[in-house]
């Protein structure tokens, strides 16, 4: 059993990368793909513990895009996986991460500040040392929980934090072409991560909505994910095969993030991916360069 889309706590994830892969290796996973948003700080800090342990580990990152029709249009948010399993990424497109982590500080400074307005006392350096590598909405979230201006994490979102929260801020995000491109560019094979958040579309939707990502350069899709029932599951494999995507697969693990996603096994068991599928990933992926 493997499982490629995870996260650590140098992005949003509660898990050390050490903790991780322990937890990986003692539940028997072949694989772990880790997959921080923004950085491979997880993965680089991973590496090391899981060669020790004879776990394999997959790099990988994931980028918030956007989907836009128009260049005036704030567009539909899509989140990239990419999956660098040939060797690492290159410098330039580190380079580029580095720029997406300022655009976060820049963000989170802005939602500290109103915040602050709001008689909110949670500060910008209390969430980067809680963020550690990349901070985000995530860690305000759990210090308005842990100082007690909110019940739960969700009521932090619809309060504070989400689309039409006091104290939301929008982080400029680059266009889904430039994250496919740059993805490709460095040597990874660009994923749409958990296709469900695109929403419950009709198919002839989906497909064309798929389908012009696919134009852009997408090479696959996380038909498997905590997010997908059956008949979700069923769907994403029936696209893929029509653009001739890639299948890629995971929990999406947070840790204590998403309390009712497992490693590995998803949400209520509902994740068991083979080690076939990585091994496909790689056959497909040796087939594009």
């Amino acid at each position: 059993m493997i499982d490629l889309h995870t996260h650590t706590d140098e992005s949003d994830g509660s898990y050390s990368p050490a903790q991780l892969v322990q937890a990986a290796v003692e539940m028997g996973l072949e694989a772990l793909g880790i997959c921080d948003h923004d950085t491979f700080a997880g993965y680089d800090k991973a590496t090391p513990v899981a060669q020790a342990a004879g776990l394999q580990l997959v790099c990988g990152i994931e980028v918030s895009t956007r989907l836009r029709r128009e260049s005036n249009t704030r567009g539909k948010s899509v989140h990239l996986l990419g999956y660098f399993l040939h060797g690492p990424p290159s410098a330039e497109f580190c380079a580029w991460l580095e720029e997406m982590q300022r655009r976060r500080r820049e963000r989170n400074a802005q939602m500290a500040a109103r915040l602050a307005a709001l008689g909110v006392d949670v500060s910008l350096e209390e969430v980067e040392a809680l963020g550690r590598s990349v901070a985000g909405r995530p860690h305000f979230a759990r210090l308005l929980l842990r100082k007690g201006y909110v019940t739960t994490i969700q009521k932090a979102f619809d309060v504070y934090l989400g689309e039409s929260g006091r104290a939301y801020v929008e982080r400029r995000e680059p266009d889904l072409a430039e994250g496919i491109r740059r993805i490709a560019a460095a040597g990874g094979l660009p994923s749409l991560a958990h296709p469900l958040r695109l929403g419950k579309h009709a198919a002839n939707l989906m497909d064309r909505l798929v389908g012009q990502m696919h134009e852009l350069g997408l090479k696959g899709i996380e038909a498997y994910s905590s997010e997908h029932d059956p008949a979700d599951v069923q769907r994403f494999l029936s696209i893929a095969k029509h653009f001739d995507l890639a299948l890629t697969g995971g929990s999406d693990f947070h840790g204590e993030g998403k309390p009712g996603v497992c490693l590995g096994t998803g949400k209520n068991g509902n994740l068991s991916l083979p080690r076939s599928l990585l091994d496909e990933l790689r056959v497909r992926s040796d087939s594009w360069r």
